[in-house]
């Protein structure tokens, strides 16, 4: 389906979560009432309406979050087993923290099992189910569209192909069009036969047929042609789309923006959606503030040993390439001796990478600076070039202005995104890898980038550090 009419299903198909949340905890809660326990259980009502809310609510918009609605009539079973289990996981965690730090309060944990239980097994049955309503919701929300095709050859075949795939959502495909006005014989599909008209016929068909959109699947210098077409959709108020695969090998995402009275098709090889984007630093300035204060100690205890143990300051500064080669200065606690950049040419030929530096036992390293280096320890002070929007807490490591010269055309792309404390290959390895695999493993995660990554990217880093797993 087309993403406007998308929309409405993922709303029908969202707002069930709110009452079989709501239904879960009422059936947790009514189980836990009558447990045969030492401890009575019983839950004030302001309380329990709070947590009922807020549970309801936290399903839904993690079930977004997760596309968990988008996926609904396709999903084989493992998917809806793994994305209810998913929602409801992160779902708990929430409603954990809440009643912990907003609460304040203890709750019966075999209550809290249990409604998380019941929640995704309700969940479950629901989703399995509703494969079979996805179709006839489509139908009865008005989703059935007759659809014209103006143009012939591979690209409106093509498209013909994609529009079958939706049949039983509604779609029905009327006939192609031949923008040349010459009367052809049946274009034969490889799913099955359509007619073929005279675009000049169109008038007509509009005012005989119900024809709710017209596609237009024809070569770039042919649309100054179909002008007057186009106009006449407009004139009509015909819905049309235009297949834009001009560049059939580019990959960016398409969006249509208009610039004053300018429309402008965007294509973007990095993400571009301002309110996720916005999300992702909201979370960036309350987690970077939030480990700035935890970590006071722990910042000042390693600043005093860097002092102490060798001569030079404490905090190490460089320059690095940061959101589109944006130059910014980063911070780290030194873990070389003074002058080490000075040296490099000394131990050069140790490298084992030919861009990014690695050099293992590296002479330049202080012993302190190896301790500090194998548990990240080195990394925090960047924590202040997150809070300072430099950085974020997920993204592309920065990379230092020399090894961006060396960059090949395609391993710039990383620099699209903003560079981070931690990414996927800290979690895949870190120092193990190679340069290469480091490259195409920082355009996986811009092309796959999504905040449920950022946080599995974070839950998963946590370990790896504390066990100085793969660093150098």
């Amino acid at each position: 389906m087309f993403r406007s009419q998308q929309r409405k299903t993922k709303i029908l198909f969202g707002l069930p979560d709110v009452f079989l949340a709501a239904a879960a905890f009422e059936l947790a809660y009514r189980f836990r009432e009558h447990l045969p326990l030492d401890l009575t259980f019983y839950l004030l009502t302001d309380v329990k309406t709070l947590l009922i809310c807020f549970s309801a609510i936290t399903s839904v918009a993690i079930g977004y979050w997760l596309n968990v609605y988008g996926k609904v009539d396709s999903a084989e079973l493992s998917v809806i087993f793994r994305d209810s289990f998913r929602q409801v996981g992160y779902s708990a965690i929430a409603v954990v923290l809440f009643i912990v730090f907003g609460l304040q309060a203890k709750i019966s944990r075999v209550f809290l099992t249990s409604f998380f239980a019941t929640n995704w097994v309700l969940l479950t049955i629901f989703r399995l189910v509703a494969r079979n309503l996805v179709l006839r919701v489509s139908r009865s929300l008005g989703n059935e569209r007759h659809v014209l095709i103006v143009g012939l050859g591979e690209r409106a075949e093509r498209l013909g192909r994609n529009l079958e795939n939706y049949r039983q959502h509604g779609l029905r495909i009327l006939g192609f069009l031949d923008p040349d006005d010459l009367h052809g014989e049946p274009v034969r599909l490889s799913i099955e036969s359509y007619p073929v008209l005279p675009v000049s016929e169109l008038r007509n068909l509009l005012s005989r047929h119900v024809i709710d959109e017209i596609h237009f699947a024809v070569e770039s210098n042919r649309l100054p042609a179909l002008e007057e077409i186009f106009l006449l959709c407009d004139e009509e108020g015909v819905c049309s789309r235009l297949a834009v695969d001009f560049f059939p090998h580019v990959n960016s995402e398409l969006a249509l923006e208009r610039l004053g009275q300018t429309p402008m098709l965007t294509f973007s090889a990095a993400p571009d959606d301002e309110v996720l984007l916005l999300a992702k630093r909201v979370i960036d300035i309350t987690l970077s503030l939030v480990g700035i204060v935890l970590l006071s100690p722990v910042l000042a205890a390693v600043a005093l040993l860097v002092k102490v143990t060798s001569r030079g300051p404490a905090i190490f500064s460089q320059s690095r390439c940061g959101l589109n080669g944006r130059m910014f200065t980063f911070y780290k606690f030194r873990s070389m001796v003074v002058g080490a950049e000075a040296r490099f040419h000394e131990v050069a030929h140790l490298s084992q990478r030919e861009v990014a530096t690695k050099i293992p036992n590296d002479p330049r390293v202080t012993p302190i600076g190896g301790f500090l280096r194998k548990f990240s320890l080195d990394e925090l002070p960047q924590l202040f070039n997150v809070l300072n929007g430099d950085m974020s807490l997920v993204g592309p490591r920065p990379a230092i202005p020399s090894e961006v010269a060396q960059y090949k055309r395609w391993q710039r792309r990383r620099l699209r995104m903003r560079p981070g404390l931690t990414c996927l290959w800290a979690v895949e390895g870190r120092d193990d890898i190679d340069f290469e695999t480091w490259m195409r493993m920082d355009l996986a995660y811009i092309d796959n980038w999504s905040l449920s990554l950022d946080a599995r990217i974070i839950l998963l880093t946590i370990p790896y550090v504390l066990s100085g797993h793969g660093a150098n």
